[in-house]
């Protein structure tokens, strides 16, 4: 992703407190772009020597369902731990007439093609999310991606689209009262904004999160996965990181290498059902 957004701060603090425990600085560099997906390629090419990972978001696991790729997230990765997951919610700018989710659907109703919904990007959750929502209720909607969820937020504030979807990047300026949240995409409620309905709540059966984690380049060994998974591990449950995925209505999703790996896996073969549902794989050449 690029800089600036919930996931590139969170990972920020967890890489300076891990990098205290390795005894030498853990570098974060974007790739913005892709659905977050530009990192695959630079695990693919890297060497196996535990000084290159990755955060592997969502759509790793979905785009070579839905694309041409020459990576696969299980063949090329080593897990390492999983992390957290964000809580995505439907964001309209503060000065927006719509108060709820029944409001935006009632005027793309009336105003066919009308639309404009952002994301941060092509084939990430919230885009596949709005495609199948939309699809449901017979709506259409102009998508507008974004390398990232900082220019899209401000994208929304500042009303050059109607209103947006995305992960906890918002949260500043729903707090700042720069947005308006509509609604949340979690099981249940925020403890951080109780008073925001989910989507499920409200009928709309959508219950949508990314967890995410580290990996490494495939073919690690064992004990420089272990070195770096204790490492991550006392990061990941530091006071100071806490409270910094705290800040976006975060909490820990803590997996070891050996479950993250096989969720992972499980991820990869529910994203091909998702997207062979949604007719959204490439036709056969």
């Amino acid at each position: 992703w690029p800089a600036g957004g919930a996931t590139d701060l969170t990972l920020r603090m967890l890489a300076e407190l891990a990098g205290r425990r390795l005894g030498q600085k853990v570098v974060i560099e974007n790739r913005g772009g892709a659905g977050g997906t530009l990192a695959m390629p630079v695990l693919q090419q890297a060497a196996p020597d535990g000084h290159t990972l990755a955060q592997m978001p969502q759509p790793v696991f979905r785009a070579p369902h839905t694309q041409k790729v020459a990576w696969d997230p299980i063949r090329d990765t080593t897990p390492i731990l999983q992390i957290s997951g964000v809580t995505f919610g439907l964001v309209v700018p503060a000065s927006s007439p719509w108060r709820s989710v029944d409001d935006l659907l009632n005027h793309a109703a009336a105003h066919p093609g009308r639309l404009s919904i952002a994301t941060n990007g092509i084939g990430t959750t919230p885009h596949v999310v709005l495609d199948e929502w939309f699809a449901r209720r017979g709506l259409s909607y102009i998508h507008v991606p974004y390398k990232g969820t900082a220019e899209q937020m401000l994208a929304v504030a500042s009303e050059q689209v109607m209103a947006g979807v995305n992960s906890n990047g918002f949260a500043s300026y729903v707090d700042a009262g720069r947005l308006r949240l509509l609604a949340t995409f979690g099981a249940a409620r925020t403890r951080r904004w109780p008073e925001v309905p989910t989507m499920n709540e409200l009928g709309h059966g959508i219950v949508a999160t990314s967890p995410y984690g580290l990996a490494g380049p495939r073919g690690l060994a064992p004990a420089v996965v272990q070195a770096l998974h204790d490492a991550f591990k006392a990061a990941l449950f530091d006071p100071a990181h806490i409270a910094e995925l705290a800040r976006y209505d975060q909490e820990i999703a803590y997996l070891d290498s050996a479950d993250y790996g096989r969720s992972m896996r499980e991820s990869f073969a529910a994203e091909r059902r998702t997207v062979e549902r949604l007719g959204l794989a490439p036709a056969a050449a």
